[in-house]
């Protein structure tokens, strides 16, 4: 493996006992939604790694379990490459596939299975043979799917569509999700033998606040990238600053730490990186009021005070009016750049809520798809040249909607797949 084809960096920091892992390419991926770094420093990811490092070297199914933005794609990079697999590592998103699509690329298909099938192609198992597959927002596969799939991982082979003859595969499978399988399984949105076969190996890959000893490194690091291209030399940290993102409860995880730090960045001066330089989610006290794992303290704004105080004492029931007292308080407190940071908020945590599906994002939203992508893009949730009839396709397919387009189109065209050759 060559050092171009390398799948993950791995490199020392300033501690020895921190281990980081990023993306080769993590320059290129300035408007991704992944987290582009994992640092190993708290000692809850310390035994995590550890747990990790030991998985890889079985030939285990695994399924790793996170939130959003935690690095779930790095985690199963890294399993690839302590495998020792020689074959690729090829990432699928199964929640960009439209129901009709999502058949022929996962098994592939033959001249003629279907409309504009005019050449046999091969699925992403086939692709992978001799390396690993990973399979993100696997709860997201439609029941019919599961089914083959869990056919596919007891039999190891696949039989492609519009074929009778089987093919003999050497794939591992890592899957992924950032839902309660469990859950899925009891409200028989997933089966529950897939379930059992997926979770051969688990990894639960606990959320930033959780694993507060890596906050501070993530910070340096993040630091450390973008430091260089905005020409600021070396900056640092004050110590209101480091004390605030130790405080905050990061609900967007690595990558939410990343925009804060950049954003930091750019406004800060004199080389310090000071607490008033962070643009924190001001409604993050409410999302963290809901969330179902327990969270430390939370930094409050002075500005949202009244509103997590009426909260406590029970007086208002929750939502709209909590959500106006929050506003109501930021309003009076004369938050910079008011409009642009409650905006970019609600983009960010429907998006999130909506697991990333721009369809349900903007049904959720009650805004235009176009009027979606817009706001997507002003807040750095997706590229300014991401294929849009394709991604609106593949989405639409998921609710049932009309194609954008009555003609068929080809596997070939589908976006949101990596391949990357060892």
């Amino acid at each position: 493996m060559n050092d171009q084809a390398a799948l993950i960096d791995e490199r020392p920091t300033t501690h020895v006992t921190e281990r980081l892992l990023t993306f080769p390419d993590a320059g290129s991926m300035a408007l991704s939604i992944r987290a582009k770094a994992l640092m190993f420093h708290d000692p809850r990811s310390v035994a995590l790694l550890d747990e990790v490092e030991r998985i890889a070297r079985s030939e285990a199914t695994v399924l790793v379990i996170g939130e959003t933005g935690t690095g779930k794609e790095l985690i199963a990079r890294h399993i690839h490459k302590r495998s020792g697999r020689r074959g690729p590592f090829i990432a699928v998103n199964c929640g960009a596939f439209s129901e009709t699509l999502i058949d022929a690329e996962l098994f592939g298909h033959e001249t003629g299975a279907f409309t504009g099938a005019s050449q046999s192609r091969a699925g992403w198992f086939e692709a992978a043979n001799g390396g690993t597959l990973f399979l993100d927002e696997i709860g997201d596969l439609p029941l019919p799917l599961q089914v083959k799939l869990l056919r596919v991982l007891q039999e190891r082979q696949v039989v492609r569509l519009g074929s009778r003859k089987p093919i003999a595969l050497d794939v591992r499978l890592v899957a992924a999700t950032n839902v309660e399988l469990a859950q899925a399984v009891e409200a028989q949105h997933f089966r529950a033998d897939l379930y059992y076969r997926l979770s051969v190996a688990s990894v639960n890959l606990p959320p930033l606040r959780d694993r507060p000893g890596d906050i501070l490194p993530l910070a340096r690091h993040f630091i450390g990238v973008y430091a260089g291209k905005l020409g600021l030399g070396d900056p640092r940290l004050s110590d209101d600053a480091q004390a605030a993102l130790l405080h905050y409860s990061w609900p967007g995880n690595i990558r939410e730490l990343e925009n804060v730090i950049h954003y930091a960045l750019i406004v800060c001066r004199d080389g310090v990186l000071r607490a008033a330089d962070f643009r924190f989610s001001p409604l993050a006290r409410l999302s963290v009021t809901t969330a179902p794992r327990a969270a430390p303290t939370v930094h409050t704004p002075a500005a949202l005070e009244p509103a997590v105080q009426a909260d406590a004492d029970g007086d208002d029931e929750p939502g709209v009016n909590s959500l106006s007292r929050a506003l109501d308080g930021l309003i009076g407190g004369a938050q910079a750049h008011l409009f642009r940071t409650v905006e970019s908020t609600l983009v960010h945590q429907a998006f999130a809520h909506c697991r990333n599906n721009q369809v349900r994002t903007a049904k959720l939203l009650g805004v235009t798809r176009n009027t979606l992508r817009t706001l997507l893009k002003r807040h750095g949730l997706l590229a300014d040249d991401t294929p849009a009839i394709a991604v609106h396709e593949a989405q639409e397919g998921r609710e049932g909607r009309e194609a954008i387009d009555d003609s068929p189109r080809s596997p070939a065209a589908t976006p949101h797949v990596e391949l990357l050759h060892s």
